[in-house]
């Protein structure tokens, strides 16, 4: 299995773990990787994401809101929710992974972890965002000159 999915699985299971018993993160990352450890690489990727989603949490759970409105964030499932954090975080606010592979690794994760509809749920949700993230946008310039006409 490559590197960074299960440095994924392994960041999935503590978010899963900070939310459900509200356990320190960094002593539960700790005690995953001891259970599955990383070499360097993995355990510092795993460090970044998790410090990362984390971080970033009430932005990606406002943007979770948005494109999946009919899922109020408390009554969706904690897999569910945690798969969509680490994916957005990854493709919307890091930016170092390409769209397409942050989908494709939620969906991976989503078949591992998540129920029988999981799967279709984050792709949907992952699927629709990056769309309109994906939207050209106007350029400043373009849009004060507008508000100038006005």
């Amino acid at each position: 299995m490559k590197l960074r999915r299960r440095a994924r699985m392994v960041v999935l299971q503590a978010l899963y773990e900070v939310d459900s018993v509200n356990h320190d993160p960094a002593a539960v990352l700790e005690q995953r990787m001891v259970v599955h450890p990383l070499p360097p690489k993995g355990a510092a990727f795993a460090q970044s994401l998790l410090n990362g989603v984390l971080a970033y949490r009430s932005q990606l759970d406002e943007m979770i809101q948005t494109y999946a409105p009919e899922w109020p964030l408390e009554q969706m499932s904690l897999i569910d929710r945690n798969i969509l954090r680490i994916a957005i975080y990854e493709f919307a606010i890091n930016g170092e992974t390409p769209v397409k592979v942050a989908i494709n690794e939620a969906v991976e994760l989503a078949k591992i972890f998540g129920s029988d509809s999981s799967r279709r749920f984050i792709n949907g949700v992952l699927g629709t965002l990056a769309t309109q993230l994906a939207l050209p946008r106007p350029s400043k310039a373009l849009a004060q000159s507008k508000t100038k006409r006005l």
